[in-house]
Parts: C-alpha cells; structure tokens; sequence
C-alpha cells in the first residue's frame, strides 16, 4: 500500500504544495516537529551545563523527537483501513512530509526576476532559502546560492524522505522530516548548539548517507550529460563541507557545465569554501532554469520508478 501511497503523495504535492490556507488554518507536520524541538532545546540545553551534559542532553532530544514522531505514524497507520480508502489517506498522510512543490517554487521566484535583471527581487527572494548575506550577491551569487540550495533540498526535501519511505513507509518518512527538522534547527556549530546538536547532526548525516548519492546519480541520468555530472560528482563531492550535500550539488555543476560553491559572506563571517567545478563559468540566470528544468525532470523519473516499483509489487503480490 506504501508505493500506492507514495505516488498519491508526489501527485498532490507537485500539484498542490501545502497551501496558504492549509498552513494558516492548521500549520503544518514540521513546524510541530518544530515546536517541540524548541522546548526540548529549551529546557534541556542549559547554558551553565558542562558540554557533556549538553551533548547528552541533545541525544535525549533527539531520540525522543525521533521515537515520538516514529511512534505516532505507527498508530497513525494502524488505524488505517485497508484497500483503496487506506492508500489514499495514507498518501494525505504522507503529502506534508515532501516538498516538491515549494522547493520549486522557492527556486523559481529567484529565477524570474534575476532573468529580468531585477537584482532586487533576486535578492530578496534568494535570502529566503540560503543564509548567506544577499547584498554581497552580484548576479553570479545570486544563481549560485539558489541553485545550491535547490540540489541540497532536491535531497533533504525531495530524494530522502521518498527514499525512506519507500523503505519504511509513513514511520520512514515522518522519521526523517523529525531527523532533519531536528539538524536544521539545533544540527548548527554556534556556541549554543555546538554540543548540544551533536547527536542531531550526526544522525542526519547517517540518514542522508544514501539519499545524497542517490540524489546526484539521477541528477546525471536525467540531464543528459550523465558523464560530466558523474565525473564532478567523483572529483569534486568531498570539497563540500557537509558529508552529503556535495554529491548531489557537485552533479548539478557538472550536469550544467558551471561552478558552485566557493567563498561566500554570512552575516558575521566569510566563508572561504573551496569551488565546485573549479575550472567552469560562474552560471547565468538562464542555467538556473535549466536547473530548475533538472529537478523537475528528476521528480519525474522518482514518480515513474515509484509507479514501476508498484506494478511489480503488485505482480509479486
């Protein structure tokens, strides 16, 4: 029922996203996961612990974020009748947990107006998704930080909880959101957090092992230029400072024959990362909509190998 499910999940999240007027009247999945991260963060990182304590305070975290969110998509799912009724609510159940839409979305309000030379609108809609300082951005900055944080989020928004739901079913996927939501917001080397998040962000690591490969491996199988984007992802995947988020940025470099990464201003640093594709041309506003034509293009090769692996499973069954 879970590949059943997936495709229902990826069909009404590329059409619909999470809309305004869900999110106003209820929220959404992962700003509960959210919220309860922020009052663990609260009440067990204390500023006068020693780092131990707050090392050990962040895995109780952690674990109990993860063990909640695990525990209540299983009796979410228990509760599930069988048969079509159940595939389709637990593909609503799972639609929250992808972002296929908003990523893309996202992305594009950068693209438009950088394509019309409008650095303002560029800006402002680039500070959105990335953390660097935007006024430092020329037109070269602004398409490298977009597209950057569209091959890292095809990954940790798209690719991983597919994949883990595909493995594990809804458990799976509300298990990585609760992961990830959890390195997003405490996973960070500040002094706060420093300790604290260690335990987060080791386990994210862990989590995106497989889907970052994996995410850089179909963005060379549907670019068309499969052996320059597998050859950056090889060469080049290990210069990123995260252990994963090269591989899927390093195959869209190669796959549109431009470099990312390099040195770039955060509001109290400047961070002198080595480049991604070291030897091309910065992008222009046209290859971030070639990008944007990548992703999509792999949404649709996820799509069709999730309805493949359900036709089998049901050949099998």
């Amino acid at each position: 029922m879970t590949m059943s499910a997936m495709i229902v999940a990826l069909l009404i999240d590329t059409g619909l996203g999470w809309p305004a007027a869900i999110f106003r009247a209820i929220g959404h999945p992962v700003t509960w996961i959210g919220r309860l991260i922020g009052k663990l963060d609260d009440w067990l990182n204390l500023e006068q612990a020693q780092p131990w304590q707050r090392r050990l305070g962040g895995l109780i975290a952690a674990l109990a974020v993860i063990g909640l969110a695990v525990e209540t998509a299983l009796v979410l799912r228990g509760l599930l009748p069988g048969g079509l009724t159940g595939t389709l609510l637990e593909g609503l159940l799972i639609w929250p947990f992808l972002a296929v839409r908003s990523l893309h979305d996202h992305v594009m309000a950068v693209a438009r107006p950088l394509a019309l030379g409008d650095m303002d609108r560029a800006r402002g809609a680039v500070a959105m998704i990335v953390g660097r300082d935007p006024d430092s951005l020329d037109e070269a900055g602004v398409a490298r930080a977009a597209m950057e944080s569209l091959a890292e989020n095809a990954s940790d928004g798209v690719v991983a909880p597919w994949f883990w739901g595909m493995v594990f079913g809804l458990p799976g996927i509300v298990g990585y959101k609760a992961i990830n939501t959890l390195d997003s917001m405490i996973g960070h080397r500040t002094p706060r957090h420093e300790a604290f998040g260690w335990a987060a962000a080791r386990i994210d690591d862990v989590a995106n092992l497989i889907p970052a490969r994996l995410t850089g491996l179909i963005f060379a199988g549907v670019s068309g230029r499969w052996r320059p984007a597998l050859a950056v992802m090889a060469r080049d995947a290990h210069h990123h400072r995260s252990p994963n988020a090269g591989w899927p940025e390093a195959a869209m470099a190669g796959a549109l024959g431009v470099r990312l990464s390099g040195p770039r201003v955060y509001a109290d640093r400047i961070a002198e990362e080595p480049w991604v594709n070291a030897g091309a041309p910065d992008p222009k506003p046209a290859d971030l909509l070639r990008g944007l034509r990548v992703y999509r293009q792999a949404v649709a090769a996820i799509l069709a190998a999730t309805i493949l692996f359900a036709a089998l499973a049901a050949l099998w069954s």
